[in-house]
């Protein structure tokens, strides 16, 4: 029907002498999107590691050929190691999650939609922000103990700082006109938050929710070096003392895929949940 439509109207305008218009591709974008483009760079490097391990290229001792590095973490998911140690990472990088999430949006619509919240909240966060993080690991040991709670304390301060700082942006960045027009139809507060307010961050916070995933992952590996007893960045800690540099790659490995997937499924629900918009990406 579509088709029919669009040949009787350029068929009309060609009648009439007008010249129809031809939609040509456009030049400027970045063209199509590849299927499971984020996986070719990867399978790149997995590829270029294979081929240099077979040909003898790579030091054995240093870095071990891919094969290995795959019997080794079969070894250690026989041996039930791995999946405990595995768990054991998913629930602290999951806990710290939830905290830094919902204290980052908090402190963000706090700070974004009062001048009294900016001013109380902002220059906390900023200082906060220029403090080494995990330079508060000893302090934070001396307050909570050394157990697992300072753990997840220091992955939450990891995460809430991107989400605060992305999407208070976005919320200060929302067009005055916008608030103008909602003044005028007469908006409650409430209706002006999620109408106008909500809409305007999110690709604000979606950015510093991808920042903050990633930020709970790179944090994990090092708080699992203290103290611990189980976990990916114990098992790779316990590996440097033998000299055991297959363990370390399967956790490196781990790590990685953990991100990648993560990062993937934050992408996704930002593609739903923004499907409104039309971007370069998409």
């Amino acid at each position: 029907m579509t088709a029919v439509t669009t040949t009787t109207t350029a068929f009309a305008a060609t009648e009439a002498g007008e010249v129809p218009q031809v939609r040509r591709p456009r030049r400027l974008s970045p063209g199509r999107r590849l299927p499971v483009a984020r996986l070719i760079g990867p399978l790149v490097v997995l590829a270029l590691w294979t081929a240099a391990s077979a040909a003898g290229a790579l030091d054995t001792g240093a870095i071990p050929a891919p094969w290995t590095v795959m019997r080794t973490a079969g070894h250690l998911w026989t041996a039930g190691t791995l999946p405990t140690d595995i768990l054991t990472s998913l629930q602290r990088a999951g806990y710290g999650f939830a905290i830094g999430l919902a204290a980052g949006v908090l402190l963000a619509l706090a700070a974004g939609l009062s001048r009294t919240g900016e001013a109380l909240i902002d220059g906390t966060v900023q200082f906060n922000r220029a403090i080494p993080t995990l330079g508060l690991i000893p302090l934070f040991i001396l307050w909570l103990g050394i157990g697992e709670t300072f753990k997840v304390a220091i992955i939450a301060i990891v995460v809430y700082i991107p989400i605060y700082l992305n999407t208070h942006a976005a919320l200060s960045g929302i067009d005055g006109r916008y608030v103008e027009l909602a003044e005028v139809q007469g908006l409650s507060r409430l209706t002006f938050i999620r109408q106008v307010v909500i809409p305007g961050a999110l690709p604000g916070f979606f950015v510093g929710l991808r920042l903050g995933v990633t930020g709970s992952w790179l944090a994990l590996v090092v708080l699992e070096q203290i103290n611990a007893t189980s976990g990916l960045g114990y098992m790779m800690f316990q590996a440097q003392n033998y000299g055991q540099t297959d363990v370390i790659l399967v956790g490196l490995l781990i790590y990685g895929v953990f991100g990648l997937v993560t990062d993937s499924v934050v992408r996704l629900i930002e593609r739903r949940v923004l499907s409104w918009r039309r971007t370069l990406s998409s």
